[in-house]
């Protein structure tokens, strides 16, 4: 999908740190994390909630109370008078929330939030009543655990998409540590001079705790170091896999969002410090269990409708919950795999679903304000074999 005259003004896309499963966060409701966050973050960006014509929602993992949605998020940031959808598209949820905030501006103008939150740790169990069952017993899902493990359309895991398509390309264990490393190295430069990258989008968390404590948050939370001779040591996810628990992704908590508006707003909105302009959207499927192929057909689709090509782009970032996925994509599209997430991704720094793109946006923004602007693609692959992308330039 094209986007004509919608853009973020540069500073008003963030996200938290993330926080590993079972961590600082995982009894937080990511509904409060995400209203904690926000607010500051709105609030050290002068923007006002009355400036704000409505609220996407983007959440995965239902939380007590969710079912009020976006309109309970923009009461709590003090917009009462607004309301919006609340969208859940499993890892692909925030480039869908983009597209739905990005679509109202090209119909209605106005200025648009955009929120992204999820809490992976104590996901809840979901009773389904069964009357006509032996003895009456109703059916109970751990949403997350149980979801994590089976694709029911496919009848396999996530894990068996991972493991297929690195069998059809003849990837090699070695390769998928040697990505894994390298990912880690460039998350690495994202510390670099007391965490200058991240400081540039990253919002601490602080929030209320027991007994009068506060919980604070500064930066990530369970990033685990990889060792290229401590990776050659692990077992394989699956007996003979390829993928480790080195190379897939993990787990974790976070919230991340932005503004999205006119060109011109957002011009104004800036200050003179310059615009993301939302270019295009683009959304793909490919066969059951092939999810990590799924990121190439999405970007194509929205680099064609923002009628470019990947030799017109500057940045790319990716959501890789396995290792293969890189791989894949960087062969398919011919770029060089380390020329793609030169600060880290969410093969490192973990995945909550619905910010995870939120954030990967916010790296690519930031990457490409440094070197002084630039067209940039994220693209990433979802649940159900599916995958989102957007294309951004980042301007005056």
């Amino acid at each position: 999908m094209r986007y004509i005259d919608v853009a973020a003004p540069l500073g008003l896309l963030w996200s938290s740190p993330f926080t590993k499963w079972q961590g600082r966060l995982g009894e937080v409701s990511s509904l409060d994390l995400a209203v904690a966050v926000t607010r500051r973050a709105l609030r050290e960006r002068d923007v006002a909630p009355e400036e704000l014509a409505s609220v996407v929602l983007g959440l995965t993992i239902p939380q007590e109370g969710s079912f009020f949605g976006a309109p309970t998020v923009a009461a709590q940031l003090g917009a009462s008078g607004i309301t919006g959808a609340m969208i859940n598209q499993a890892c692909a949820t925030a480039v869908a929330c983009v597209q739905s905030a990005a679509s109202t501006v090209v119909v209605d103008g106005g200025t648009h939030l955009i929120v992204t939150t999820d809490r992976t740790s104590n996901g809840p169990n979901i009773v389904y009543p069964a009357p006509s069952a032996a003895g009456g017993s109703p059916r109970v899902e751990n949403l997350v655990q149980q979801n994590f493990a089976l694709d029911p359309w496919a009848g396999t895991s996530m894990l068996a998409a991972g493991e297929t398509v690195a069998a059809e390309l003849g990837v090699s264990r070695e390769e998928l540590d040697d990505l894994a490393v390298l990912r880690y190295e460039q998350y690495t430069r994202a510390l670099d001079d007391n965490r200058a990258f991240q400081r540039r989008y990253m919002v601490p968390v602080e929030l209320p705790a027991r007994r009068g404590a506060t919980t604070v948050v500064e930066e990530d939370e369970g990033i685990r170091p990889m060792d290229r001779d401590a990776l050659t040591k692990l077992s394989p996810a699956q007996p003979g896999g390829v993928h480790t628990g080195a190379s897939q992704t993990h787990p974790a908590d976070g919230t991340a969002g932005m503004v999205v508006t006119t060109t011109q707003h957002a011009r104004d909105m800036s200050g003179g410090n310059g615009i993301v302009e939302i270019l295009a959207s683009g959304f793909a499927r490919v066969e059951p269990t092939h999810m990590p192929q799924a990121p190439v057909p999405a970007a194509q689709v929205a680099l064609a409708d923002a009628g470019l090509d990947i030799g017109s782009v500057d940045a790319i970032t990716t959501h890789n919950p396995f290792a293969v996925n890189d791989v894949y994509f960087a062969r398919a599209m011919g770029v060089p795999i380390e020329s793609m997430n030169s600060f880290g991704s969410s093969l490192i720094w973990g995945h909550p679903q619905a910010p995870t793109g939120l954030r990967s946006l916010a790296e690519l923004v930031t990457q490409l304000q440094l070197r002084g602007g630039g067209v940039g693609l994220f693209t990433g692959c979802a649940a159900g074999d599916t995958a989102g992308a957007l294309v951004v330039r980042v301007g005056d």
